[in-house]
């Protein structure tokens, strides 16, 4: 059978795997559910799956006729976040939809029995949110002897209307930098025997704010949390726990960010005498573009949807750890879909919903991709 046939017949099936992996929603770490909903899926086609011993993520293979491999990346973790005043974990991010076609992509190639050239892999990885899966899968080999790798995501109707693609999402690089400032607690009658750690972290807003570097990049850099575990409102604070959400559209910038930001730890320390301790957490890089993966994917955008139906690229200023994969194996031809839907009123959103058509031309559009790689 051919692939893309397979993939008309079963449209309601699509639909219904992407309902039952939304309600198995799991946060990062914990995706044993989704894992063996999944798995089941790919065994009962007669794929062969590798699983790992110290977490949920798994790898389906396809064999070719050589051992070079041809890789196709969903990731499988929802957020933990409050939806109508109840924290649960909630696939407001649309993994569960990235599953839904990674696990159709390789249903449709099983059951079409083509042979391909290169082996084709199906990376199902966990902690995507946490910025941690790509590196674990690195880390077990989900890459050895890859050659291409695709992902996909979906995008909000603003960047990539709904029936459209692109066969590129620029992502930014983001981090979180987590800090203590240590000051001197004195009595609120006599603040000049302390040190207020409240005002060095205004001090540090402050000079943040004014943080300038010379480029047309976009980039930021803004304090998000501010803690103190002081109760007594006529004492001098001591300790403020921090949080800066740190953005830049390429990695260059965020290297020179984080200098900056470094300097700015430095000069506040010097002028108030306050300790200021921090470490950089959940760093993901940003995209660096490929044209032969690129030129792979539009083509499968045009021959799946049409030319009219092709965005250039996708520009988005959230991060994404897949591009951990690329930015440790820069030879890989690797590229993500940006795939429209209808997405509203955007990612993350508790109450994120989109068009459910668009699992069926987004399993196509990658589907096709990995045909045309499997034969490089």
């Amino acid at each position: 059978m051919n692939p893309q046939s397979f993939l008309d017949i079963n449209k309601e099936e699509i639909i219904q795997t992407y309902q039952d992996l939304h309600k198995l929603a799991e946060p990062s770490w914990h995706e044993e559910q989704t894992a063996n909903y999944l798995k089941e899926r790919l065994n009962d086609a007669g794929i062969e799956i590798k699983t790992f011993e110290s977490h949920f993520g798994f790898i389906a293979e396809i064999k070719g006729e050589e051992d070079t491999v041809v890789a196709l990346r969903a990731d499988m973790d929802a957020l933990v976040q409050e939806v109508d005043g109840v924290v649960i974990a909630n696939h407001s991010c649309g993994h569960d939809a990235h599953s839904t076609m990674v696990l159709y992509t390789a249903l449709a190639m099983a059951a079409s029995k083509i042979k391909p050239k290169n082996t084709i892999r199906f990376i199902f990885q966990p902690a995507e949110e946490k910025g941690e899966g790509a590196l674990q899968m690195m880390n077990d080999g989900a890459l050895d002897h890859v050659i291409s790798l695709f992902g996909v995501h979906l995008r909000p109707e603003r960047e990539v209307p709904f029936q459209k693609a692109s066969p590129v999402i620029i992502h930014g690089s983001a981090e979180t930098i987590k800090g203590t400032i240590q000051g001197i607690q004195a009595h609120a009658s006599r603040p000049q025997d302390g040190i207020n750690a409240i005002e060095v972290a205004a001090e540090l807003v402050y000079k943040l704010k004014r943080l300038n570097l010379n480029t047309d990049i976009p980039y930021s850099i803004k304090m998000t949390q501010i803690q103190t575990e002081n109760e007594a409102s006529n004492t001098i604070p001591e300790t403020v726990k921090f949080s800066l959400d740190v953005r830049a559209q390429t990695n260059e910038i965020m290297n020179q960010l984080n200098a900056r930001a470094v300097e700015v730890f430095e000069e506040t320390m010097d002028e108030t005498k306050a300790k200021i301790s921090w470490v950089m957490e959940e760093f993901v890089p940003a995209a660096v573009q490929n044209v032969q993966a690129i030129k792979m994917t539009e083509t499968a955008i045009k021959e799946m949807i049409g030319v009219d139906n092709l965005v250039p690229e996708c520009i988005s200023n959230g991060g994404e750890d897949f591009h951990f994969y690329t930015n440790k194996y820069p030879q890989i031809a690797a590229t993500m879909v940006g795939l429209g839907c209808g997405l509203t009123p955007g990612l993350h959103h508790p109450h994120m919903n989109f068009n459910l058509e668009a699992l069926q031309y987004g399993a196509k559009i990658l589907t096709q991709a990995i045909l045309l790689a499997s034969e490089q």
